[in-house]
């Protein structure tokens, strides 16, 4: 791929070499084993798996009554899909299928491409393939197991990805609802470093100034971070567009299940909404998490980290990067951030207080 591998949603992949490469395998033991690639324009960092499912992602037929969960990792995506899938499948929480880990339930559109990250489990392969063979008899897995259980999913999907708009179809919001949560970038840089850390697909094993660094460089996997943003921040307008911001979830949680009540055209009562409010609250899904005997086999995590750290549900916290942060780090991401939207009229929001 050194000339570039052209895809159909414009972009060229380039593959990363040398230097480059070596301080991110160095930094990232997950990356290991597949390499990267950066597309361009939009400096793009992924996996170079994903350049076997680009072109198909990009051509991904959506449905008038999906819902897309849109979001950079670490900004609330886990915990939109879950108020959402609940909203429009478990308002009463009586669903059946409640129990299953929410992967089973609403599918993570691009995550064929992470499979290959780190030491994936042939298990929780084997498994998806036994199902995607239920499901659609006489499909090929090398073509995507889980885009293709992701098409024979029944309706109304609800979508997770973690792709900015510039790499879906064109007409994604002219047929579906997108639901896009931002979150101030002192605080996912503190989030995804702690997902980093205890992911074995990414392995993080650097420091955490290093870690904020590749943050300010754009150089984490699905950044740059701010431009992701802005993609979408840009299309806020469109109906088909719900953009909201991960600290507004914190203080008014009922206020944005309201906004949601109408853009999903869920019709919920006020009783529902607490329901959803309750139930999709930290505690609750932490709790679940903890007691399910179902797991989610796609997350494979460092248990000594995990016993330390906190695992993937913790307190979900709006400021708690200035426990974190240094005044340097602090700063430097302040520049960057005011450096990349810079005339959006964008504000991100750094503490729980309501305003």
């Amino acid at each position: 791929m050194s000339e570039g591998l052209r895809l159909a949603s414009g972009h060229t992949a380039l593959s990363l070499v040398g230097e480059e490469l070596e301080q991110q395998q160095k930094a990232f033991l997950g990356y290991s084993p597949v390499g990267l690639v950066r597309l361009t324009p939009g400096r793009w960092l992924f996996p170079a798996s994903y350049t076997k499912y680009a072109d198909k992602l990009y051509n991904t037929k959506f449905r008038g009554s999906d819902v897309v969960v849109m979001t950079y990792p670490k900004c609330g995506t886990t915990w939109m899909q879950e108020i959402v899938w609940t909203m429009r499948n478990n308002p009463d929480l009586t669903h059946p299928m409640a129990r299953l880990p929410l992967n089973a339930r609403s599918p993570y559109l691009e995550l064929d491409m992470l499979l290959e990250l780190g030491k994936p489990s042939q298990e929780f392969r084997a498994v998806l393939e036994a199902k995607l063979r239920r499901l659609a008899p006489g499909v090929e897995p090398q073509e995507g197991i889980v885009m293709q259980l992701a098409e024979a999913a029944p309706d109304p999907r609800t979508i997770k990805t973690h792709l900015p708009p510039s790499l879906l179809t064109p007409d994604l919001l002219d047929t579906a609802k997108v639901v896009y949560v931002a979150r101030n970038p002192k605080d996912v840089c503190v989030s995804y470093h702690h997902q980093c850390r205890i992911m074995n697909a990414h392995g993080f094993v650097g420091s955490f100034n290093q870690f904020v660094q590749f943050l300010i460089d754009d150089d984490l996997l699905y950044g740059p971070y701010l431009e992701h943003v802005r993609e979408a921040w840009v299309k806020r307008e469109h109906p088909n567009m719900l953009f909201l911001f991960y600290e507004d979830l914190k203080t008014d949680i009922m206020g944005q299940l309201h906004k949601l009540n109408n853009f999903l055209g869920t019709s919920l009562t006020q009783h529902q909404l607490q329901q959803v409010a309750h139930y999709t609250s930290f505690p609750e899904m932490q709790r679940r998490e903890e007691q399910s005997t179902a797991k989610d086999t796609t997350v494979k995590l460092n248990m000594e980290l995990v016993k330390k750290h906190g695992g993937l549900f913790r307190k979900g916290e709006v400021g708690n990067w200035k426990e974190h942060l240094t005044s340097t780090q602090e700063a430097e991401i302040d520049l960057w951030t005011k450096k990349n939207i810079l005339n959006l009229g964008l504000e991100f929001k750094y503490s729980g207080s309501k305003v």
